[in-house]
């Protein structure tokens, strides 16, 4: 590179106000006395006692430029000079002031923090166990971690996202348990988005995907620090998003999405019937309705005759055919709870019960729906529930109105062929390049003890074969 060039690059006052001007924000400080001595910062970003007490106090009462130099170059100074403009800039933009003496450049970070305190997840609660939660600040997000894995080999790269926002996204993995590829992937992936904005880390992940189309989510996201630490030390890859109250983990299969920090701090067989529940819930909810519409459109003969008459009795005031009773309560539903979510907590929680009781049995009465219809929609709404994730309990509650649309045109067969279609289409998901469906497919029989049952500690003795580690052994714990 040449010395024009370098020179054009070189960070000045005049630049730096000419590229910040119409901000009603910044602030350009000077000195009686020091004309060579700036200051540059937004005054609603820095800490104003910080900034008095760090950078303004030392600096109005250092005598002459020798002690100002001192001051900016001393070792293990707060200030760090800045090389180009680019730098200096994005560091005023970042909450840090931009010290101008002379023909150099010292950026100090003044950074007000501010924000919600650290506190419960509300969408990801438990019994028992750790009742903290990530917050909007990474700072304080990466704190939490820190403070649980005590480890020089938990390492961090910041990256930045948004040609406009410039968001901040740290990459974390412990050192030594992670697998390198994985990690590097992800650090490629995540450079190489070029977009606007980013806001949320479930807004990061959707641009990562390896299958950008599929409705199913592919990288677990969670408020929950604690589980964010067990995929750590389970060598899988962290990223915190500054802003956002999640962090995902990688690779992914779609039984994480059915476990819960929960199951670890009750004993093992509690922890197991619990799982197990959560794989019934998934059954019920995408193919209880679908069943019933495919029933009573095609297939009366798998109805036992004790139960027949009840039912015929039931649906001999619907003047509907079986799908669209069912579409009709199902979109019902859907629209409760998105009210429900809507709405202010004690009023959502008032109008999803009172909404769904009032709603359903007007419905019966007036002969829009069976009596068996409201169970089997009501069972299956409640099923959802159980599932811990709320994203991949979103996909599902969306891949049951298709499930439904098949069985009532083309009863079980069409059923069936759309749990195949689902199942074909799991098998050819990736989370950076492994199965979405490990440990199943591809069978890794030892990760069972720790995906469909909850086994007790001393026999989970392997990290997960899908984080492709060479330091595969977590646990010496005998009986």
């Amino acid at each position: 590179m040449s010395a024009a060039s370098n020179n054009n690059d070189k960070p000045s006052l005049d630049r730096t106000l000419q590229e910040l001007h119409n901000c009603m924000d910044i602030f350009h400080r000077m000195f009686p006395g020091k004309p060579e001595l700036h200051i540059v910062y937004f005054s609603n970003l820095v800490n104003m006692d910080r900034l008095h007490h760090d950078l303004v106090a030392p600096l109005a009462s250092a005598a002459g430029n020798e002690q100002i130099a001192a001051i900016l170059t001393q070792e293990h100074s707060l200030f760090v000079a800045a090389q180009d403009h680019h730098t200096c800039v994005n560091g005023i933009l970042a909450g840090q002031a931009a010290v101008f003496f002379r023909e150099e450049v010292y950026l100090i970070d003044l950074l007000n923090s501010f924000g919600r305190s650290i506190e419960q997840s509300e969408t990801e609660t438990v019994i028992a166990g750790p009742h903290d939660g990530f917050v909007e600040n990474i700072t304080d997000n990466l704190t939490v971690i820190r403070r649980r894995i005590h480890s020089a080999q938990l390492k961090t790269i910041s990256l930045q996202v948004g040609e406009v926002t410039k968001t901040q996204v740290i990459v974390a993995y412990i050192e030594g348990i992670a697998n390198d590829e994985l990690t590097n992937k992800l650090i490629e992936r995540i450079r190489g988005i070029e977009i606007d904005a980013v806001f949320d880390t479930n807004m990061l992940v959707q641009m990562i995907d390896d299958n950008p189309n599929s409705v199913f989510p592919q990288f677990l996201t969670t408020e929950r620090p604690d589980a964010i630490c067990s995929k750590l030390t389970a060598g899988r890859v962290i990223c915190l998003v500054d802003g956002s109250p999640s962090a995902f983990s990688c690779p992914t299969s779609f039984f994480e999405f059915f476990t819960s920090p929960d199951d670890y701090y009750q004993r093992w067989q509690l922890g197991t019937a619990l799982r197990l529940l959560r794989i019934i819930g998934f059954v019920v909810t995408i193919g209880f309705t679908a069943l019933y519409v495919s029933i009573t459109t095609f297939h009366y003969e798998m109805v036992p005759h004790t139960m027949l008459l009840n039912l015929t009795e039931s649906r001999s005031r619907v003047p509907f055919p079986p799908l669209y009773e069912a579409l009709l309560m199902e979109i019902t539903i859907e629209l409760l709870r998105e009210a429900g979510a809507r709405l202010p907590t004690k009023i959502g929680q008032t109008i999803g019960i009172v909404g769904g009781i009032v709603i359903g049995q007007a419905a019966v009465q007036a002969g829009f729906t069976s009596n068996i219809l409201i169970i089997a929609v009501a069972s299956s709404a409640i099923a959802s529930f159980v599932i811990p994730s709320y994203i991949m309990s979103a996909s599902i509650r969306l891949i049951r109105f298709g499930l439904i649309l098949l069985a009532g045109l083309l009863g079980n067969f069409g059923l069936a062929a759309g749990i195949c279609f689902i199942v074909i289409h799991l098998s050819g998901i990736t989370n950076l390049g492994t199965s979405y469906l490990t440990p199943l497919a591809p069978i890794a029989k030892k990760d069972w003890l720790d995906t469909f049952i909850r086994g007790p500690f001393y026999a989970l003795r392997s990290r997960p074969s899908q984080a492709q580690t060479s330091n595969k052994v977590k646990n010496k714990m005998r009986k």
